[in-house]
């Protein structure tokens, strides 16, 4: 994905903001939370094969709040903004992979574009 132009339709209610993040992966188990693994910040339930994204806090500022639609560069799917990240993480973003740890730890660490639905009716910080 190269540009967020292609991702709008004609009379969309949305613009689509692109920005560049890093993504890693995370998975709902015990051991990578701190308590419920399938209770995201927000109070979703994560299940497995749920196209959900966590977000560093700076992110919900520029218009990446609960439930924003989100298209990942290499991913054919949108995903939809369910959790929040620590404090300490900057223009981070975490793909939530059920339970599969061995796809999360396969998925490493990468710097990519994604690019975002905000309503037209709502003004952002670039």
């Amino acid at each position: 994905m190269t540009s967020c132009k292609r991702t709008q339709k004609k009379e969309s209610a949305h613009d689509w903001v692109a920005l560049e993040v890093t993504a890693t992966a995370y998975n709902s188990v015990p051991w990578q939370t701190d308590g419920k693994p399938t209770l995201a910040a927000w109070g979703d339930t994560l299940k497995p094969g749920m196209k959900a994204i966590a977000v560093s806090r700076d992110l919900i500022k520029r218009g990446l709040t609960h439930n924003t639609m989100v298209k990942i560069d290499t991913f054919p799917d949108t995903f939809y903004v369910k959790d929040k990240m620590h404090r300490k993480w900057r223009k981070k973003i975490d793909i939530y992979m059920g339970n599969n740890i061995d796809s999360a730890r396969n998925w490493g660490r990468k710097k990519l574009m994604i690019c975002y639905a905000v309503p037209k009716n709502d003004s952002i910080t670039k």
